[in-house]
């Protein structure tokens, strides 16, 4: 019987600027302290003792919104290809979107995408389940008492297919008969999406939040302890091109113009600014990405909506965290502790004995050009913040207790991600 690998991560540094080490045992983590005296463990067989040079160390950033285009869009992206990007990026967790061909809105597709994803995924993986506007509620009353998921997602503004969902009592039976229900709602959508919950949902997560205006319906749903509670809890996301990107950066240039396209559109500088706010006033939940890829080609030739995002999500923050925008803390909560909760995921996203050895290590001084000094990983080939200059970097992942990144370069020889299970 093989032995367990040990992993020893050595003068390590938390987000409140703690010293920390790390043991990892097998798939687990074993012990965390300020000091873990190597002589302890240096007489096991498998062990490797990294010093990390007071580098900051993190649980693994959890994505709960990303789009793999796998099955039926392959050429994009796959979860081979995905999963690498994540990998690199910091990312140990990534729940994939149901609107792929064909949708994840049966039992058997479910249960396809799945083995797909447990065949080429790196990285763990969530799959969010559909609802659909040829009423599958049969469906999602199957995969809940399977527990084979715990969310479901809906559309209530503009996509494309059988997943734009207009019939009241469609969603009504979709909020009835879900756990937690994520939606893409867009203006007076987030207004019938709030009152739904309230009447029969048990969760709502609003997806992708771009704007003031709409973020601030949420915040008031947020506040009203009518909406608001163990019953009805309600969760604002918001994307890293909302917080950085805006229609002023998109109309800066014709190339701009066309590959800077995506659903919910970006919005004005001020709702930037008011995003920004929000976020460090704790009234956001998550940094989820909608990484959506398309080939540049595709983006070039017609508007085509959606754009990569896992490569580029924690060094954007990590950069804001440089520039004064935001505190270490506020990322691992945004990124990693709150999307671990809200999805209910046992034991990830946070450093703790006996969890998931999900584990990052981070350079916080690292100063890199998107697109130039990196090479990508995901299919696409491109990233919209090209030329963008970055500070600070995932250097190692860690995947359930296995080295999957270093030193610039994926681990081929790992074993395959694990799809999350769930607590009550």
């Amino acid at each position: 019987m093989e032995k367990n690998k040990i992993i020893l991560l050595k003068n390590g540094t938390d987000v409140f600027g703690k010293k920390i080490e790390i043991l990892i045992n097998g798939e687990k983590i074993e012990k965390i302290s300020e000091n873990i005296e190597e002589k302890e463990y240096l007489n096991r067989e498998n062990v490797k003792v990294i010093d990390v040079e007071k580098k900051l160390i993190m649980p693994g950033v959890i994505d709960v919104h990303t789009h793999m285009r796998e099955p039926g869009v392959t050429y994009k992206e796959d979860f081979e290809t995905g999963s690498k990007a994540c990998a690199k990026a910091g990312i140990t967790t990534f729940y994939d979107m149901p609107n792929t061909v064909p949708t994840t809105t049966t039992l058997e597709n479910l249960l396809n995408k799945k083995e797909l994803a447990g065949k080429k995924s790196i990285v763990n993986f969530g799959i969010h389940f559909g609802g659909s506007k040829n009423n599958n509620i049969s469906e999602i009353k199957k995969v809940f008492d399977k527990k084979e998921v715990n969310t479901v997602k809906i559309f209530m503004n503009v996509t494309t297919g059988e997943m734009l969902i207009e019939d009241d009592e469609i969603l009504k039976g979709v909020f009835q008969n879900s756990g937690l229900v994520l939606v893409h709602a867009e203006n007076e959508m987030i207004d019938k999406a709030i009152g739904l919950n309230q009447k029969y949902g048990k969760g709502l997560y609003v997806c992708h939040i771009p704007s003031a205006e709409e973020l601030k319906k949420v915040i008031e749903a947020k506040k009203d302890s009518r909406l608001n509670n163990e019953m009805h809890p309600i969760y604002a996301e918001v994307t890293p091109h909302h917080l950085f990107l805006n229609e002023e950066i998109r109309e800066s240039s014709e190339r701009n113009k066309m590959l800077l396209r995506m659903k919910p559109e970006l919005r004005k500088k001020s709702d930037n600014e008011f995003l920004w706010k929000a976020v460090n006033e704790g009234l956001v939940d998550t940094i989820g990405t909608d990484h959506a890829p398309h080939l540049i080609d595709e983006k070039l030739e017609k508007v085509t909506f959606g754009m990569p995002g896992v490569e580029t999500s924690l060094a954007l923050m990590l950069t804001a965290y440089n520039e004064g925008r935001i505190e270490l803390p506020a990322i691992q909560k945004l990124m990693c502790e709150n999307p671990a909760e809200i999805m209910k995921i046992a034991r990830r996203g946070k450093l703790k004995e006996g969890y998931y050895a999900d584990v990052i290590v981070v350079d916080t001084e690292k100063e890199w050009i998107a697109g130039f000094d990196d090479t990508l990983e995901s299919k696409c080939g491109w990233t919209p913040y090209e030329n963008w200059k970055l500070k600070g970097k995932n250097i190692m992942t860690v995947v359930n207790g296995e080295i999957v990144y270093e030193n610039e370069k994926i681990n081929e020889n790992v074993k395959k991600g694990k799809s999350v299970e769930f607590f009550e």
